[in-house]
């Protein structure tokens, strides 16, 4: 089984690439993240047409995520449990109900520029929340995958120029710690298990030429529970999605996990 992470940066305005994208990578399940349209206004048609179902809590303009899938779902998760009051439409989540289930969840964790400050200090509750909900999820002795837009860069290693980004929220200190911390509490991050090579990027900003420069950053994960760890068999930063016409700034992140 094929899962894939993608930050669409607004599904609506790349709407034939996504479809073009889909298509070629093939994968049974993909979360998307950024649609930056409402629920009501996704793309449902023309995705359902490649085969899948759809999951969508969208939100005007900002943020949204959806969970598409062939196979069917079920126990429909839509937000992060932890903060009622929360209306950010950052995560999304459901049982894939194939031979050997795989409980999925997509997120798009704040950004939390600039730091010190409010935005940063969602973010970090945001993480401390997801913690909570990992742990939860551990508990059911479950095959978990929680992939999505981390907006985390874990290593020094894992951007162009450590010394660009040593001060932004996606590589202070503490936001790299409440990343580690979920890898203490069980989970396995997939592209260090099968890849660890420095500079692998998932994102190369539109501006300065980024990309064909290769100033990148990799802040698009997924981590795995015991159960799903032990089924990881493959993983892969489908790169070609960023050449294409209109692309998003993100690619898609891809695990292989054994049926």
């Amino acid at each position: 089984m094929k899962i894939a992470t993608w930050n669409v940066n607004s599904i609506k305005a790349r709407l034939p690439m996504v479809v073009d994208v889909l298509q070629q990578m093939a994968c049974d399940v993909v979360c998307l993240q950024e649609i930056k349209c409402e629920t009501n206004s996704f793309p449902y048609l023309e995705i359902e047409e490649l085969g899948y179902h759809c999951e969508v809590l969208g939100q005007k303009s900002y943020n949204g995520v959806a969970l598409l899938s062939k196979y069917p779902v079920d126990d429909v998760q839509l937000g992060l449990p932890g903060d009622p009051e929360d209306d950010q439409a950052r995560y999304i989540e459901a049982l894939i109900c194939c031979d050997r289930p795989v409980r999925v969840g997509g997120l798009y964790l704040p950004n939390g520029n600039p730091a010190p400050g409010p935005k940063y200090d969602y973010k970090m509750a945001w993480m401390a929340r997801l913690h909570q909900h990992a742990l939860h999820r551990l508990a059911d002795e479950e095959a978990v995958i929680l992939c999505g837009d981390y907006n985390t860069i874990p290593r020094d290693e894992d951007c162009w120029d450590a010394a660009v980004w040593q001060d932004d929220a996606l590589a202070l200190p503490e936001t790299r710690a409440a990343f580690r911390a979920l890898k203490h509490a069980g989970y396995a991050e997939a592209f260090e298990l099968m890849d660890n090579r420095a500079h692998q990027y998932t994102f190369w900003d539109y501006q300065g030429g980024a990309f064909n420069k290769d100033h990148g950053i990799r802040i698009d994960h997924h981590l795995l529970s015991p159960l799903a760890a032990d089924r990881l068999v493959g993983h892969d930063i489908y790169r070609k999605a960023r050449g294409l016409t209109k692309p998003s700034d993100h690619v898609p992140v891809i695990v292989d996990i054994a049926d």
